[in-house]
């Protein structure tokens, strides 16, 4: 029987009662007594010179409150990147200076170079077009390749070229070499994962405030992680004592992995309201957030992957060109190489891998991380040179991964990870009994009845989730701990807050961290409120993201409850007059073991905050305790996908009949969330594979800069999904046993797609169709088909 309350249970989201009646708070909706507003010009060229920036007529204008250029940031800290990676001679990667206001140069379209604050946003912006700026253009840089020959424009002149490092990781020299010489069969394959923009439906906003009479300084922002922006923004581009500064990041319409990172506009309003001794806002245009927001993807792979006769995989070697843009986002420098080369042994027991990065600056908007990070970049390479292998040796695609599938844990892989639990087979099982393989030929029949091509694509994924240790990651170049944290405090009456160093933009915490904390004491979930998003009530956390969350700060929140439940367990004790070895906590009561005698919940917390009435001299008074979950390892979740699609020869418009994930996320907390969870990455994964792309002409100017241009899916672009999640092998080092589930579906669901729609091609007599770079929009296809 389904679970009606607590871990397991399909909860509703409690968060979705304001989110639907238009009550939530999001930053745009705060506005500060004498709050100004702040425009940014931007530079409309890829790269150049500015030779001088002249806001004497701006200034005069209207409302203007102040104009701040680069000049007025020369002694302030430039935006930091938090991870640092070592290249392949052991030197550490180039790292230029990123300022708030552009200094010296543009360097992509949406550079920002001048900023008015005014009375009004319209006074703003009118007066910004007031500005001249004399520019000397320089050439762009905006192809990889390009970018990294000899005598190519730099970037940052004071750097030595455009390469930020040449990454080499996994096996060496001598073992990959060995299982190629030793293969019966080398499969190649050339592709591009293309850039995509995250476009969440809230755009980027940040709100400045000082207090002169306390010093203090508040930022609210769209942000998925406040207690690093804080850091960040405080410690190395403002100079502000952590105890000085407020971040606070109330309800965020989505984000995707483009609000984790600390920004400009972030930074200068908080510099600018401390400067004018009142508010100052920033709301982004559409237009904005597509030049401004860290975009995603952007990878230039050649893969190769050695078989003996009989299929079994020796060797995979790979060979990246991954774009940076202009300048190195916070965590950009990892996305391409430690949460993507270390995936590139997929679900396979490959023995010998080696992944080479180059990372490239280019006159491009930066490039971070995205929805899954590095982790669909790995998964679409592997499943689509395995599925070309397969073709090309004549094996099942199936059987092909099958036959290479880990069935033994824990597994330590080439590339330096060790997958704890996972049963592949299982969820490839699963997912053929849900798709109803045996039927495929029939249904290709009838498409062939009505004029289309129809085609069916099969691939497994693996992630790494949880994103942490600590130690491991620290040693991999994070210049911050990624542990999580929470607080649980008990309030007199039985009632509970958690406060939690994760953020929530979209996920459900505030509903699924209430069913573990009341799961855990037996109460109902309503009796849990959940406060996140403030840096003023909140413990010290890294936020969320790479699929986080439940892993790592919901076990921060089982340790905290479990010192909880402790100590209550010896006022019940007291209260029983028992040893407190002997009490039971069930139902919400606590019970004598063997016996009938019990103490209900709310009379124990109270006996914590009224000591007097019950004498206990030896136990401190209140019931609050916090706690800090660092872990042993990352998470794995892992999954089996399938996609099937009817191709229209005529136009080569593709169309999605049908989708289906068996997906492997450990023990479930909320099965109603994960398929939400499930549901949306699968929409994104197949915008990607279809549709979206982030598109540069030759000068730098961005193609798809609105909605005309670039073309997210539609409801009528997606099938209804098939998803299940009950080939369940717990996680082993964290005490929930989640693995995690919210970016599965965007990494699973790409190479499905396109599997799917070349095995169309293939079956369709067009033999010599075996890639079809994304997206696969109509035009693209027929290209193909016509050779």
């Amino acid at each position: 029987m389904p679970k009606d309350s607590g871990i397991g249970a399909a909860s509703k989201r409690r968060e979705d009662v304001r989110f639907l009646t238009g009550k939530g708070k999001y930053t745009d909706d705060i506005n500060l007594a004498g709050q100004a507003y702040v425009h940014f010009l931007r530079s409309d060229v890829a790269h150049a010179k500015i030779v001088s920036v002249d806001t004497s007529a701006a200034a005069a204008m209207p409302g203007v409150v102040r104009i701040f250029t680069g000049d007025d940031f020369s002694g302030v800290g430039g935006l930091p990147c938090g991870w640092q990676v070592t290249d392949r001679n052991g030197q550490p990667m180039q790292e230029p200076p990123h300022p708030v206001l552009a200094q010296g140069k543009v360097r992509h379209v949406g550079d920002p170079i001048a900023a008015v604050v005014a009375e009004s946003a319209a006074q703003a912006r009118t007066a910004a077009e007031a500005i001249e700026v004399t520019l000397d253009e320089l050439p762009p840089q905006i192809d990889m390749a390009a970018a990294l020959k000899d005598g190519a424009p730099k970037v940052h002149d004071e750097l030595t070229s455009n390469l930020c490092y040449d990454w080499v990781f996994g096996s060496d020299d001598a073992a990959i070499d060995a299982a190629f010489s030793g293969a019966a069969h080398v499969t190649t394959l050339d592709l591009v994962n293309q850039r995509l923009a995250p476009n969440a439906m809230e755009p980027r906003v940040a709100v400045g405030d000082y207090n002169d009479a306390a010093g203090d300084s508040t930022l609210y922002t769209t942000s998925q992680n406040p207690h690093v922006i804080r850091l960040l923004m405080g410690a190395f581009v403002l100079g502000i004592p952590e105890h000085k500064l407020r971040v606070v990041a109330p309800d965020v319409g989505g984000g995707f992995g483009s609000k984790i990172f600390h920004y400009a506009e972030e930074a200068f309003c908080t510099f600018a309201a401390k400067e004018l001794k009142r508010p100052v806002k920033w709301t982004a245009s559409r237009s904005e957030a597509f030049m401004t927001d860290a975009q995603g993807r952007d990878h230039v792979t050649k893969i190769e992957l050695a078989l003996d006769a009989d299929g079994k995989f020796l060797g995979v070697r790979t060979h990246t060109m991954a774009n940076m843009g202009a300048y190195l986002s916070t965590f950009a420098p990892s996305v391409p190489t430690y949460l993507h080369g270390t995936l590139m042994a997929g679900n396979y027991t490959t023995p010998a891998i080696q992944v080479n990065v180059k990372a490239v600056f280019t006159n491009t908007v930066a490039v971070d991380a995205y929805r899954g990070a590095g982790r669909p970049e790995a998964t679409y390479q592997l499943e689509r040179v395995i599925d070309k292998a397969a073709r090309e040796m004549g094996m099942d695609p199936v059987e092909i991964r099958r036959k290479n599938f880990i069935t033994s844990f824990p597994y330590a892989t080439p590339v330096a990870v060790e997958y704890d639990t996972g049963n592949y087979v299982a969820t490839m099982d699963k997912l053929l009994e849900m798709i109803d393989r045996e039927g495929f030929e029939a249904r290709r029949a009838e498409a062939a009845s009505r004029g289309k091509l129809r085609g069916l694509g099969i691939n497994c994924y693996i992630e790494a989730c949880g994103i942490a240790p600590s130690a491991l990651v620290g040693q991999l170049g994070a210049r911050a701990g990624l542990y999580e944290s929470a607080t649980v405090r008990v309030n007199a009456t039985g009632g509970l807050v958690v406060m939690t160093g994760s953020h929530s933009h979209g996920q459900g915490h505030e509903t699924s961290f209430a069913q573990v904390v009341a799961d855990m004491i037996g109460i109902d979930e309503n009796m849990v409120e959940i406060v996140h998003g403030d840096t003023a009530n909140t413990p010290m956390g890294m936020g969320t993201y790479g699929s986080r969350s439940l892993a790592v700060g919901g076990s921060a929140m089982v340790r905290a409850t479990e010192k909880i439940i402790a100590k209550a367990k010896k006022i019940a004790a007291h209260l029983l007059e028992a040893a407190d070895t002997d009490i039971e906590l069930k139902d919400g009561q606590f019970t004598v073991a063997g016996t009938d005698r019990s103490v209900a919940w709310g009379d124990v917390t109270l006996a914590a905050y009224v000591p007097h009435n019950y004498p206990i001299t030896e136990i401190e008074p209140g019931l609050e305790e916090t706690a800090f979950y660092d872990p042993n390892n990352f998470t794995y979740p892992a999954g089996a996908y399938a996609c099937e699609v009817e191709v229209d020869p005529d136009t080569g418009k593709v169309e999605i009949k049908g989708f289906a994930a068996a997906d492997d996320f450990g023990n479930i907390v909320n099965p109603m969330i994960v398929d939400g969870q499930v549901h949306g990455g699968i929409a994104q994964g197949i915008g990607q594979a279809l549709l979206e792309d982030c598109r540069y002409d030759e000068t730098g100017q961005i193609l798809t800069g609105s909605y005309m241009d670039y073309a997210m899916p539609r409801a009528d672009d997606l099938p209804f999904y098939q998803v299940d999640h009950s080939c369940q092998t717990p996680c082993t080092h964290n005490p929930l046993g989640v693995k995690g589930c919210g970016e599965a579906g965007a990494i699973g669901s790409p190479p499905a797609v396109v599997n799917a729609v070349v095995d169309a091609l293939q079956r369709g007599g067009m033999s010599h169709v075996t890639h079809i770079d994304m997206p696969l929009t109509p035009s693209r296809v027929w290209a193909a088909m016509q050779g």
